[in-house]
């Protein structure tokens, strides 16, 4: 249990085939005691998928951590100085959403809260979700391994064979990642 009852961002973004394992570590923080801000992206918000509705899935994570979810570039900007979190996790983190925080983009809720958490020096955990990691997406996560305060949850590559390309984040380290990254450290071993 977090005895200090840290505040933490818990931002989730597409990949909408992880959503059901990142919402495990949404519950998973809860139950450590973190008070948990949620934070989705626009399309988030908004999508229907084969793995469920917008409305189920913004009721769900609204019921966990009790609280309204940010949704908006609008209502994610005081995440900075205004209303400072302990960390910001994104979980998922989509190949898109990677390389706008590699690029400093911030046309998005989740972007925004990075960007304005960051303002603090305060960490930034990424569990990535990414079917173009190892090609397109390769030079950013360079980029963001290379950034101060900017952290990853340990990758697998979750299909070799068919998705040569692809890395997902082992998402059930999200906790430890979540401490490491509070004292200021990379989870090792970063590849699994």
């Amino acid at each position: 249990m977090n005895e200090l009852r840290q505040t933490i961002g818990f931002a989730l973004c597409g990949s909408y085939c992880t959503h059901q394992a990142a919402l495990e570590q949404l519950d998973a923080l809860l139950q450590r005691g973190y008070d948990v801000v949620p934070i989705v992206s626009e399309r988030v918000w908004e999508t229907d998928t084969r793995f469920g509705t917008a409305q189920a899935l913004r009721q769900s994570i609204s019921a966990k951590c009790g609280k309204e979810i940010i949704h908006t570039i609008k209502e994610a900007e005081p995440l900075g100085p205004a209303k400072p979190l302990s960390a910001l996790v994104i979980c998922p983190c989509t190949g898109n959403t990677l390389a706008k925080l590699a690029s400093g983009v911030t046309d998005s809720a989740v972007c925004m809260a990075a960007k304005a958490h960051l303002r603090g020096d305060r960490p930034l955990l990424l569990a990535l979700a990414s079917n173009d990691a190892m090609s397109a997406n390769l030079q950013n996560i360079a980029t963001l391994l290379n950034r101060k305060n900017v952290y990853f949850v340990p990758v697998r590559q979750d299909d070799p064979a068919s998705k040569p390309h692809s890395l997902v984040a082992q998402f059930s380290l999200v906790p430890q990642a979540l401490e490491q990254a509070l004292a200021g450290k990379q989870m090792r071993k970063l590849f699994l």
